[in-house]
């Protein structure tokens, strides 16, 4: 990796060997294996077994878990935060687990539309929950930076699973709480 990023450097027209950047590959690198360690990563490791019997079959909410993330189109960042919410079926999750979940996927190249399903996905199945929600905002560098140069614009994404897609009064209540301040 570290002679990769070397290679872009001189493909930019920059000297590799000037005292500035002398270390840049290798930070770059470094950078980059932290920024994509979602590969690494697997829910049962991020779980690790914080999954609760519990009779509550209330909405669980865990609103405005922020992310980094890079787009796979153009290898810039995008940031933003994560709203998840979720009924349970006999199981509660820890707490710090759905931002680990966040920050597994997010920690990949990604797309946002595919980084919500791969979240509301992972909660579902791992919670067995009767519905999930997952709803994500976030500002992408590749729009802001280059091409269009829009520095006020926002994407949202939202997925909605199980009785979050059925009903529609658990979808609203999930949407009102979302937009609530504490």
């Amino acid at each position: 990796m570290e002679n990769a990023f070397t290679k872009i450097i001189e493909a930019i027209g920059e000297d590799a060997n000037r005292e500035g950047l002398k270390d840049t590959p290798r930070r770059a690198a470094t950078a980059l294996q932290f920024l994509t360690q979602g590969y690494q990563q697997s829910i049962e490791t991020i779980v690790n077994g914080a999954l609760f019997a519990s009779d509550s079959d209330e909405m669980i909410i865990v609103k405005d878990v922020e992310l980094y993330s890079m787009c796979e189109h153009h290898l810039l960042p995008f940031i933003g935060k994560c709203h998840v919410a979720y009924l349970p079926s006999g199981k509660i999750i820890g707490l710090s687990k759905i931002a680990r979940i966040v920050d597994m996927f997010a920690r990949r190249l990604q797309v946002q539309e595919r980084l919500t399903k791969q979240i509301a996905e992972a909660v579902f199945d791992i919670t067995n929950a009767s519905g999930v929600g997952v709803i994500i905002e976030a500002k992408h560098l590749c729009m802001m930076m280059r091409g269009v140069e829009k520095q006020n614009s926002a994407m949202t994404t939202s997925v909605m699973l199980g009785s979050f897609r059925k009903d529609r009064r658990t979808r609203a209540e999930f949407l009102s709480l979302v937009q609530k301040g504490l």
